[in-house]
């Protein structure tokens, strides 16, 4: 066996213990070596946190807890419910909804729920006056100072394309839809409110205990727990008008049946009495014929008219009964303190950032790049 095969045989065994020991002892001794180094970057680290916790604006977050409620039960009204046709019932209400708890945040993200957030009106905790909602995020709103700094190249970009640009081409097509806003097409400011509002939106769902919590985060309190209870209304509207949408347009189907039977019956009710009083104390059998059928019509009239009005009640008592009932196990309220900035965890990061890249520094890179430099002056 040569000696270089037992060389390799030695390079390839695995560090013993002892050579261990030193490999750690001499890391140990190039962190004691570079702890002022390591421990300036961590001040700087410091530093830097604290400028950015201190100079990030306070948010607050409201919040409401609520719960869908099982479908409320009517003992007066259940009977004329089930009075309906077991397939007419069914075609009404039979279909699963296809909106679940799970797809109430995209109901919030939708572009027709947030721009009836729009318009609604805020008012700041110091402030008297209401103003909407989307003015009050276009001019309130508190940036922090290096995002003034970043953002002023993309405002110099947008000015310089706006000059070349007919801005009246995006306003077209607006048409009257409420708030003068067109949700098939939105421009850019309106689409860059949108984002802002959703931003500011978020909404938990917990399956096992059925509850759905809305979060609002706004930099006033007041604005945050406004819009929170707005958001929770406008959500209850969209899911009850959702529901009940097929059990009301049978509803106004069977008004229209009623109104109909009720004129039927009217006018049947008024030929036969009008033609009782003239052919009163007659005794052909012809004017005795026509008397007993204006009164069959009338009285079919009468039950067809009665039918209708059953009709109607059950549907109206299916409206009620399928209509969703959310309890308010958390109402909203102000908070009273700031949710962001996390101060101390701003400043717990960058310490730990500045620690740990000064130690990969001193560990690693500082050495490489001596090999580095070392080579590339043997090959020169």
């Amino acid at each position: 066996m040569n000696s270089n095969t037992i060389n390799e045989r030695k390079d390839m065994r695995p560090p013993s213990s002892q050579e261990q020991e030193i490999n750690l002892l001499e890391l140990v001794k190039k962190v004691w070596d570079s702890r002022k180094l390591i421990l300036r970057m961590c001040g700087i680290g410091a530093i830097v946190g604290l400028v950015i916790g201190f100079s990030t604006p306070k948010e607050y977050t409201a919040s409401t807890l609520i719960a869908p409620e099982s479908r409320r039960a009517y003992p007066g009204k259940s009977a004329l419910v089930d009075m309906e046709d077991d397939n007419l019932s069914s075609s009404i209400t039979g279909e699963k909804d296809a909106i679940f708890p799970v797809l109430y945040p995209e109901i919030i993200n939708s572009t027709p729920f947030l721009i009836r957030l729009f318009d609604i009106k805020v008012r700041e905790q110091k402030d008297s006056v209401s103003i909407p909602l989307s003015q009050y995020l276009k001019e309130r709103q508190k940036a922090p100072w290096w995002r003034i700094i970043t953002s002023v190249p993309f405002k110099l970009t947008g000015w310089i394309v706006s000059l070349f640009k007919d801005e009246s081409n995006e306003d077209s097509g607006q048409t009257g839809t409420k708030m003068g806003i067109n949700p098939f097409r939105l421009t850019r400011k309106e689409a860059g409110m949108a984002g802002a509002i959703a931003s500011r939106i978020n909404i938990g769902v917990d399956k096992k205990k059925r509850t759905i919590t809305i979060f609002v985060t706004m930099q006033d309190p007041l604005v945050a727990a406004t819009v929170a209870d707005i958001v929770r209304v406008y959500l209850k509207e969209y899911i009850t008008e959702y529901r009940t949408g097929k059990a009301r347009k049978f509803l106004k189907y069977t008004e229209e049946l009623r109104k109909e039977a009720q004129e039927e019956y009217y006018s049947a009710q008024e030929k036969y009495t009008r033609y009782a009083d003239v052919n009163r104390g007659l005794v052909k059998l012809t004017s005795r014929a026509e008397l007993v059928r204006l009164r069959n019509e009338m009285k079919l009239a009468q039950t067809t008219y009665n039918q209708t009005k059953q009709l109607v009640q059950a549907a109206m008592a299916r409206v009620e009964k399928i209509r969703p009932v959310y309890a308010v196990i958390q109402p909203v309220v102000v908070p009273l303190k700031p949710s962001k900035p996390r101060k101390m965890t701003i400043l717990v990061m960058y310490v730990f950032l500045s620690g740990a890249g000064s130690l990969v520094w001193v560990l690693f890179a500082k050495g490489f790049l001596k090999d580095l430099k070392k080579r590339r002056v043997a090959d020169g």
